[in-house]
């Protein structure tokens, strides 16, 4: 499924995808009250993902005063993200894409190379998203350091 490339001021791709608890939640919950910054990310429970969502739990008053949601997104299933969100005390949602559809659309489930193995998976990549619907702004290949810190300046 070929998706053409987000750009900032295009609107979001529409979604719904299960949360950690079992219900769903779309894209258009927010649509009208709430800024949403959708992080994907590679995996639950590895060094720069753990180190990636636990700052924005650390940052999340700072969010939350700036009408701002956070939903995470990766290819784990709930009962991955339920014991990520345990261990690691996160405040927000982790969205399950276990057949990449969604991760796909916003064009962030790509061809990888590591230690001179390939194979398919997320590229780290926030987009923050307007209540409007409209795309605010993109971080593609996310660098963890600072990221955080980053996202909030340009709420």
């Amino acid at each position: 499924m070929a998706s053409k490339e987000i750009k900032i001021g295009d609107k979001a791709p529409e979604f719904t995808l299960r949360s950690m608890d079992g219900g769903d939640i779309s894209l258009k919950d927010y649509v009208g009250k709430n800024t949403v910054v959708l992080y994907f990310y590679p995996k639950d429970h590895t060094p720069g993902c753990t180190k990636e969502a636990c700052e924005f739990r650390d940052n999340f008053r700072k969010f939350n005063s700036k009408d701002a949601v956070i939903l995470g997104v990766s290819l784990d299933g709930q009962v991955s993200h339920r014991k990520f969100i345990q261990k690691h005390d996160l405040p927000f949602p982790l969205l399950s894409d276990e057949d990449a559809k969604v991760s796909t659309v916003y064009g962030v489930y790509k061809e990888k190379k590591l230690y001179g193995r390939t194979f398919w998976g997320i590229v780290r990549t926030t987009f923050v998203i307007g209540p409007n619907g409209r795309i605010l702004a993109i971080y593609p290949k996310v660098k963890v350091e600072g990221h955080v810190e980053e996202v909030l300046a340009s709420l």
